[in-house]
């Protein structure tokens, strides 16, 4: 087992790679780089020889610009600007280089893990993940560990009373959760909750309180607790449904094979059948579905629950680095996503050893 994680860590290095290489690639046909952000806030402000008088380090440009698109003086938009302005936009930002000897130079940076500086924010991107993370890591987190809590015991209980009453009742509200958006159930919670048009009982804003660091460790657990339950709620409605019918799918399955049929027919108790044997085959599929949930919630759901809720997390700071064309932010936070994927999708092999210690990925490989 240690060969084969060992195997699967090497290969995160040439997967990260291809990941980089593709949006890089992508990113040399995209319009409206970040000079032409620039130029656009200069026409806007409609002070350009102040502009020009103060540089390009006032837009907050640095040495971590190799990467990104493209730069060419041909910009619309830039024939009231002096061509030297623009040449000297293009060094700050690295543009002057052709493209691959900037993407090597990322790659290079990247390797000493130094992702550069923001371009209009004048912070390192490295101190503006690590700020960011935690909010998507909370909601990704718990929302998954939640999700899995309540979806196995439900499920198994539907798989045992199948086609019963409450089997009945709860499919039909399983459906329900599902068939709502979650950003429409996100909306609902903050005008019900939040002080939108009801109860003021939870808060609309960020992950902890003004005066967090004031309370005591009690007091920070459920203070924490208290900010994040309404955007967990939100994003654990759509995967608790549908995790919870493949756990029940799953147990029927299993429970419809000889060997159940068997360990019946010697004695064997119910709860000895369901959690001895019957447990351990289901649960592969379940777990199998593990890294796919976290990284659905930590990817798609972050952006919409982090903006209804105010939350300022990883989902956000990639959208707006994306509208604002900052390119060493894109690149960090892509990396740091697919890094993340990478690696949860070896804790899930791990997972499937826990759960049946007869799988064997070297010998399968072999």
């Amino acid at each position: 087992m240690g060969a084969y994680i060992f195997r699967r860590l090497l290969l995160i290095i040439p997967t990260l790679f291809g990941i980089m290489v593709i949006n890089f690639t992508l990113t040399q046909f995209v319009p409206g780089g970040p000079i032409e952000q620039i130029i656009a806030r200069i026409d806007g402000e409609g002070d350009v020889f102040g502009a020009i008088s103060g540089g390009p380090s006032d837009f907050g440009a640095n040495s971590g610009g190799e990467a990104g698109a493209q730069g060419s003086s041909d910009y619309a938009g830039a024939r009231g600007l002096p061509p030297e302005f623009i040449e000297e936009l293009e060094r700050e930002f690295g543009f002057d280089k052709p493209p691959l000897e900037r993407f090597f130079g990322m790659i290079w940076n990247y390797m000493r893990l130094d992702f550069g500086e923001s371009y209009f924010r004048s912070i390192g991107v490295f101190e503006l993940v690590a700020e960011k993370l935690p909010v998507s890591i909370s909601l990704g987190l718990w929302s998954t560990v939640i999700a899995y809590l309540i979806s196995i015991p439900l499920g198994i209980r539907k798989a045992v009373r199948d086609g019963s009453t409450f089997d009945t009742w709860t499919s039909g509200l399983i459906i329900v959760a599902y068939a709502i958006p979650g950003f429409l159930f996100a909306i609902l919670l903050l005008v019900l909750f939040a002080g939108g048009t009801y109860w003021q009982i939870f808060p609309l804003r960020g992950l902890t309180s003004d005066n967090f660091e004031d309370l005591s460790l009690i007091g920070k657990v459920l203070d924490y607790f208290w900010h994040i339950a309404l955007p967990v709620f939100a994003t654990t409605i759509a995967s608790f449904a549908t995790l919870t019918l493949l756990t029940k799918n799953s147990f029927l399955d299993e429970i419809k094979k000889q060997y159940v049929v068997t360990a019946r027919a010697k004695g064997v108790s119910e709860s000895r059948v369901l959690y001895g044997h019957v447990f351990r085959n289901a649960m592969l599929i379940v777990i199998a579905g593990f890294p796919g949930l976290f990284i659905s919630v930590f990817f798609a759901g972050s952006l919409i629950i982090e903006t209804i809720f105010s939350l300022d997390g990883l989902g956000r700071l990639g959208f707006e680095a994306a509208v604002a064309r900052d390119y060493p932010v894109i690149f960090g936070t892509l990396f740091v996503f697919g890094l993340i994927s990478l690696v949860v999708n070896i804790l899930s092999d791990l997972m499937y050893v826990f759960v049946d210690p007869r799988i064997d990925f070297e010998k399968r490989e072999a």
